[in-house]
This record gives C-alpha cells, structure tokens and sequence, in this order.
C-alpha cells in the first residue's frame, strides 16, 4: 500500500485522486498514518437497505429512555 506524508499530499491531491487503486494510498504526518484516500467502489449502491431484514427497532428511538419532570 502506498504512503505518503501530508504536505506532499496537499501538493498533489488532485493528481492522487486520479492514481488511487483499489488498495488506496495512507497518508501520513510525522511519519504516523492519519487518513486513508480509497475509492469508492460501485457496490456501494447495495449498503442501502442491506439490514433492513437484519435490525428490529424497538422503542421510541427518539428518547433517551430517561424520564424527568420540567416542573422541578
């Protein structure tokens, strides 16, 4: 996989973007990985729904569960 540090990726961003591959370039600052630049794959299409048959939603997903009196 490729690395390569921050400023130089500042420096050439737009010509990376055109050169990432499938195994995407890891870009560094001070010598410690921070980010990682992949592509997006075209099967990313197929997440949306993909738990719809997996997740049960239960309960009012909207409330903390903790009841409290304004009066007070």
């Amino acid at each position: 996989m490729k690395q390569i540090a921050a400023a130089k990726f500042k420096e050439q961003c737009l010509a990376l973007l055109d050169e990432v591959d499938g195994d995407g370039i890891v870009i560094t600052k001070h010598g410690r990985p921070v980010a990682k630049l992949i592509q997006i794959g075209s099967d990313s299409k197929s997440l949306i729904g993909a738990l719809a048959s997996k997740v049960k939603i239960q309960g009012d997903i909207l409330s903390t569960g903790v009841k409290w009196d304004v009066e007070r």
